[in-house]
């Protein structure tokens, strides 16, 4: 792998795993555009693991108060936080579930260019909706189980390259009520368990695989992805009231256009 291909896999992972977007759209159109071949599994890694950093790092005075809460679940003050953490759990096992499930299904008939560019569109389509329809009656230490349960259902969605993971639970999470902000946040705090199990996963496959690692690449991969990660996450939260979603719908649309023009 060249440096430039190392470069734009981190940035493009940095990015689109926290934006609306769909990294796996960028990564087939840029892959056509430029000719490269599958990054593989261990650059997967490498790329995911700087992203769970980079959430990590983000939210770690929340990380500070939930170990807190579970550590002393009696405290008053401590209740909403663990609302959090029991909604981050329940919203996150179907994904599990439906991706130990439907792994083979999905890498064998969805990993498609022309399932990539219709589900952008499709869900470009679905989060202009829900920037229009949402309420924003509360933030994320106040879901709802029914919210909780349909944000983590959609999350199922994401499983289907180019979807995208924030822009379908940002989608659920505007539905059922929650802020601009909010939705940013439940998504990303979602992402952790997400991207960690993603991570074990795809170390797994590569355990058992006979692949050359290029740990120079990878830690480069790694550490730009981190640190894009975490400017784009701070960045997000801080703008998503004043830009809202259309910036990113209208995007989508662009790219989705885009990649039935190139395949």
């Amino acid at each position: 792998m060249d440096l430039i291909q190392i470069i734009a896999l981190g940035i493009i992972q940095g990015l689109t795993e926290f934006l609306p977007v769909s990294s796996s759209a960028h990564l087939v159109l840029i892959s056509i555009v430029m000719g490269w071949e599958d990054q593989g599994l261990f650059m997967d890694v490498a790329a995911h693991a700087g992203s769970l950093i980079a959430v990590m790092g983000y939210f770690r005075k929340e990380l500070r108060d939930m170990i807190r809460a579970v550590l002393n679940p009696n405290a008053p003050e401590n209740q909403e936080t663990l609302h959090l953490i029991s909604a981050i759990v329940v919203a996150t096992i179907p994904i599990i579930v439906a991706g130990l499930l439907m792994a083979d299904f999905i890498e064998q008939y969805l990993r498609s260019a022309h399932v990539i560019a219709f589900t952008t569109i499709l869900f470009a389509l679905a989060l202009a909706y829900a920037d229009k329809a949402g309420k924003e009656l509360h933030d994320e230490y106040k879901l709802c189980w029914k919210g909780v349960l349909f944000i983590g259902f959609a999350q199922i969605f994401a499983l289907i390259p180019g979807t995208s993971r924030s822009g379908v639970t940002m989608t659920a999470g505007l539905i059922m009520g929650l802020s601009k902000v909010a939705a940013a946040r439940f998504s990303f705090l979602l992402s952790m368990p997400t991207i960690l199990a993603a991570i074990l996963y795809k170390s797994m496959q590569l355990a058992s695989s006979q692949v050359d690692m290029d740990i120079a690449a990878a830690l480069g991969v790694f550490v730009l992805s981190g640190v894009v990660a975490y400017l784009c996450i701070e960045a997000f939260v801080r703008l998503v009231n004043i830009v809202g979603m259309m910036p990113f719908v209208i995007y989508r649309l662009i790219l989705g256009v885009l990649l039935f023009a190139f395949i």
